[in-house]
């Protein structure tokens, strides 16, 4: 069926951008299937019911659908539940560039959905659907004032940039960032990075605002074609008399109630006068209640701008920040490491009145986070968790799990982490690391940067730099306007733009940025990632008198991993017959054992003790047997010519009966010892041909301080056979069996 279907493509890095509406879920007041190779999201805007609000009542939900990518979702009810990580900041990144351009006054129930119907794994959905959603508005009813476009950007190893590249080759990538705006400005910035420059940055920014504008083209061509008659909405006007009057009678006491330094302080006496000015100027609730209502919404809005007006003049014209401090100035920061006593790695970080703390948790490989999604990534051996508790803000409020905010200000602290987080190769711990927000007041995701920088250097991480956070405001009143370091809340909530920047000194890690007017320049980013890089190292200076390096030992507490190779061949050995060998070692010595493929074995010990010891028997367990070679073995048969002395398992060699007894030749075996005592004995001959190994006891005053070859040049003389065929090859699944023990034993009788 293709009546009243409506297309539009274009080619943005290579590959076929297409916008198509009229065939699918016609009822929604917008719907659009955005595609791009075998990759195709449907996209729904749909307004509801009138709300009787002062604020935008919009919900953006996107909604992953494992069948995209041919998978069953791996519940246990085997169907998808609530949004995971990837589709929770897909719908964060579709919000922040839409939300500010929606119309004042506009309070209709409205969603956006994001559905992904295919995924190849080459061309990622969710910058697709933040297009989708833009052009699903676009066709609607909705008054939505302009198209938005999103594109991302990579860079190869020359540092070449790269528009929209593959799902794969991003996995790699030294940059990832994802730009959204207008045609007329930038207006949402989502990057992590591997330590790039400023000035890159801003290349990127330039190169992506040219595709942006494209994509913006588009969708303006696919409104002309099939777009809906928008729905009328009057912008809520703030009566200029009232204004007058609210500014005439009550403007000093809230100018200086919006000067005081404390948040708190500054919240409570800005709302006495509030609550002063509503109750001076809204009438008599009881003469007449319609009128007083309208009264005092219009009171309400008059107070409202005339806070924001004072503020922001004060700001950008005057260059007075509400807590006194220059625009480029820092707040106080004082920092603790370690934080808590029991933690593997902890920090509080403490700038002005955000306070974050951080705590690193060291685990095995078992606990890597396992990712069920429509990505590449199926796990995750580092992560960051962040909470907000409503404590933080002096606010009691239900704790019922993350946030959304709570969800994206993680992964912004992770991104940021990440390039000088160790791979699991060269350290073989799974890392969590935890920051609680325990007191806010601006640019508490950044604290928690810095915090878990701290955590982790206290836990003994050997990260390959400091990363510290800084987040930068901007008010712009005119043509006067004022870059702000270090925004404190009522700065980011009154303010044009959040910029979040995090790095070490080379450069930047992640960056996060919302613009909510259009006339930022790039002059102006480019003040504010120069201002924002002053910051970042004054900052790393501060977090470097904590503590300025990863502790050399990790904590006492932590778990003890060590990692060593064994011969293939020898891995059935070390598992036994049906595991119970690895089983075994795991019991005796309180540890877990992983085994790989390729023979690398990492020990997950309790106690570096323990660990040290578990892998000295391993290395024992598999490998070859050599003359000097020194064993603590247990004695695991007795005959009439000597005692076998387990080496390893399924390795036994001969302790003759003229060597137990140093000096003197004993009428029996069991005179000295007897199954299952424990000797420590040296190897002295080893005849692979035979399968013989000879032993003596390592207090044996004819052994002690030769080397290995004038023991093998001593040999054993003529005292009789001494070992056994053993080849030491334990069993693995499919692979050949140990000997039995009676096989063991004929080899033993026929030596003797």
């Amino acid at each position: 069926m293709t009546d009243g279907v409506s297309q539009v493509s274009l080619e943005i890095g290579g590959s076929s951008i297409q916008f198509e509406t009229g065939k699918l879920a016609k009822q929604a007041s917008g719907a659009v299937v955005v595609s791009s190779g075998e990759t195709m999201v449907l996209c729904t805007a749909t307004a509801g019911a009138q709300r009787d609000v002062d604020f935008l009542p919009l919900t953006v939900d996107v909604e992953e659908r494992m069948y995209a990518a041919g998978k069953i979702p791996g519940s246990f009810f085997r169907r998808e539940g609530r949004a995971g990580e990837k589709a929770t900041l897909t719908a964060r990144m579709i919000d922040r560039p839409l939300r500010p351009l929606f119309p004042k006054g506009w309070t209709r129930e409205t969603q956006l959905v994001s559905i992904p119907m295919s995924v190849d794994h080459e061309h990622p959905y969710d910058v697709l659907a933040m297009n989708g959603a833009s052009a699903a508005l676009m066709v609607s009813d909705i008054p939505f004032p302009a198209p938005v476009g999103a594109v991302r950007i990579g860079q190869d190893a020359e540092g070449n940039f790269l528009v929209n590249p593959d799902e794969e080759w991003l996995l790699e990538s030294p940059l990832d960032l994802v730009v959204a705006g207008t045609e007329e400005a930038i207006l949402m910035v989502e990057a992590g990075a591997n330590e790039v420059t400023e000035a890159e940055i801003l290349d990127a920014l330039d190169i992506a605002h040219v595709e942006i504008k494209r994509l913006c083209e588009a969708q303006h061509e696919l409104r002309a074609k099939a777009g809906k008659d928008n729905i009328e909405v009057a912008a809520p006007e703030v009566d200029e008399s009232i204004l007058s009057e609210v500014g005439e009678r009550f403007g000093a006491a809230l100018d200086d109630a919006t000067q005081v330094a404390d948040k708190l302080e500054r919240q409570e006496a800005t709302a006495r006068v509030e609550d002063e000015t509503i109750e001076a100027l809204s009438g008599d609730p009881e003469a007449d209640p319609d009128a007083y209502r309208e009264r005092r919404a219009a009171v309400q809005l008059a107070f409202d701008k005339l806070e924001k007006d004072i503020i922001r003049k004060r700001i950008a014209v005057d260059k007075k920040r509400p807590d006194g401090r220059a625009a480029g100035e820092i707040r106080d920061i004082w920092i603790e490491v370690p934080a808590a006593p029991r933690t593997h790695g902890s920090a509080i970080f403490t700038r002005g009145q955000t306070q974050a703390f951080s705590v690193a948790a060291l685990g095995t490989t078992r606990d890597e986070m396992r990712l069920d999604t429509l990505g590449l990534q199926e796990a995750k051996h580092y992560f960051h968790h962040y909470n907000f508790p409503p404590f933080s803000v002096g606010e009691a409020g239900f704790m019922r799990g993350p946030k959304r905010r709570d969800i994206g200000h993680g992964a912004l602290a992770e991104r940021a982490l990440l390039p000088v987080v160790p791979r699991i190769d060269d350290f073989p711990y799974t890392i969590r690391v935890v920051s609680d927000i325990l007191e806010s007041n601006g640019s508490s995701s950044m604290a928690s940067v810095c915090g878990s920088t701290l955590s982790l250097m206290d836990a003994g991480v050997p990260i390959s730099a400091p990363v510290a956070g800084v987040a930068m405001g901007l008010i712009k009143e005119g043509e006067d306007y004022i870059v702000l370091t270090d925004i404190a809340g009522v700065e980011d909530h009154l303010g044009d733009m959040d910029f979040k920047v995090a790095g070490t000194a080379n450069g930047i890690t992640a960056l996060q940025m919302d613009i909510k007017i259009a006339g930022v320049t790039f002059e102006i980013l480019r003040d504010a990632l120069a201002q924002a890089k002053d910051a970042r190292l004054t900052i790393l200076d501060k977090m470097r008198e904590a503590i300025a390096e990863p502790r050399p030992e990790l904590s006492p507490y932590a778990p003890r991993i060590s990692q060593i190779q064994i011969d293939t061949e020898k891995i059935g050995s070390v598992i036994g017959k049906g595991g119970e060998t690895i089983r075994a070692l795991s019991e005796e010595y309180d540890a877990q054992i992983d085994i790989e493929d390729d023979g690398t074995v990492r020990i997950y010990a309790q106690t570096g003790e323990q660990g040290d010891a578990l892998v000295d028997r391993i290395r024992q367990m598999t490998k070859e047997v050599e003359v000097g070679d020194e064993f603590t073995g247990r004695v695991v048969k007795t005959t009439t010519f000597g005692a076998f002395v387990e080496l390893a398992k399924g390795t036994d060699g001969l302790l003759h009966i003229s060597n137990i007894a140093p000096g003197k030749r004993p009428n029996t075996v069991e005179e000295v010892v007897n199954r299952g005592d424990v000797l420590h004995v040296k190897v002295v001959e080893v005849d692979r041909e035979r399968g013989r190994i000879g032993l003596r006891l390592v207090d044996d005053p004819e052994i002690e301080g030769k080397s290995a070859d004038e023991l093998a040049a001593m040999g054993t003389g003529d005292r009789g056979p001494r070992g056994d065929r053993g080849n030491g090859r334990g069993r693995r699944d499919g692979g050949r069996r140990d000997r039995r023990p009676r096989d063991r034993d004929r080899e033993r009788e026929r030596a003797e």
